[in-house]
Formats: C-alpha cells, structure tokens, sequence
C-alpha cells in the first residue's frame, strides 16, 4: 500500500513555489513567468499560488530574495573566514565566479527579476537595500584587515564593500554572458585589481 503523501508546511511550500518560479524564469524569461506557468512547474493549482501569496510579483520578490541568500551562501559557506584577510577576499571572488556554471539557473533568473519586477510607481521592486546586511558583514571583513594592517590605514569599510560587491556582480553577469571567458583568470584579475587597490604601503 502507498504511504498517504506528507502535507508540506507553509514555509516548505513557499520554498517549493520559488524554485518553480526561479525555473520558469530560468527557461522563459521574465514575460513568459505567468501564474500559469508557475503552478504547472510546481504542480499545483493556480489557486494555491494567492493561499501563500498576495500575487505573481509577490511570488517573484520572495523567489529571487531567497535566490540571493542561496547564492550568498554557496559563496560563503566554504570559505576560512580566518584566514589572512586578502585570501578571504581572492577566495570569496574565486567561489562568486563558479556561479555561472554551478548556478546558472539561478544567477540568470535572478538577473532577470532584479531588472523587470516593478512597483507600481515603476521603481524597481529590488534594490540595494538587498544588498545591506551583505555589505556590513563584508565591511567587517575590510575593517579586519585594516585593524591587522593588511590594508590601508585610511580605507573606510563600507564603501569598499559596496565597490566589492559591484566588482562581483559585474564579474559574475560578464561570465554568464561570455561563457568562452576563463573564470579563475578573470577572477584573479578583478581580486588583483582589488587588493592592490587597497594593500597597505609597503
């Protein structure tokens, strides 16, 4: 006898609706994530999609919110934050460029949400705030090195994680559109261009 199917809960069914987004976004592009296509992919009714959201766009802000936190972590998770600070960022900057091979999916969908989903006042619905608690735990790293020396006396954190953050994703969006380029090269030379930037005098 077949074991009665398990009811999934309410944040593992929004889970399940944002991975359908995400792949239909993926393979259609934004004009093609229709209500209807989504719920095909996830496989239920359209009518379950208003049960756990508002609407479409809602379902596409909270997909590509948790897209963003899935890629920061696949970047993070194997890095030694302990390590001397300048191999944290080489390392950070090297992970962030597998990105296109081993989540092309994702970085493609969320690319293409972050710059077509709209308020209805025509701003974008995702903007840099995304990035906020990215940049201050980014910044605690460049304020290590410049506490260890390691970088210059004079640098202030945050800017340079907003400019480190700008550096990976114009890197990563480059690598998804010219897959031919050799992605560990080109991250040497974005993380060389960095750390030189910021390396304190010798």
């Amino acid at each position: 006898m077949t074991p009665p199917r398990r009811r999934l809960s309410p944040d593992e069914r929004r889970g399940q609706l944002a991975r359908a987004a995400i792949e239909v976004v993926a393979t259609a592009g934004f004009p093609g994530a229709t209500a209807d296509a989504i719920a095909e992919t996830a496989g239920v009714s359209k009518g379950l999609l208003w049960h756990y959201f508002d609407d479409r766009d809602a379902l596409l802000e909270h997909a590509a919110r948790e897209t963003l936190v899935l890629l920061r972590r696949t970047v993070g998770s194997k890095i030694d934050l302990d390590g001397p600070v300048d191999e944290v960022i080489r390392d950070a900057i090297h992970r962030a460029a597998t990105l296109p091979t081993t989540h092309p999916r994702e970085v493609r969908a969320l690319r293409d949400i972050a710059l077509n989903l709209r308020a209805g006042d025509g701003s974008l619905r995702l903007g840099g705030g995304e990035y906020d608690e990215t940049h201050r735990l980014q910044a605690e790293i460049f304020q290590r090195g410049v506490t260890e020396g390691t970088f210059r006396a004079d640098l202030d954190p945050l800017p340079t994680a907003v400019l480190y953050q700008g550096l990976v994703d114009t890197m990563v969006g480059h690598l998804m559109d010219h897959p031919d380029v050799d992605a560990g090269l080109f991250a040497d030379q974005v993380a060389d261009l960095l750390l030189r930037g910021i390396a304190s005098p010798a």
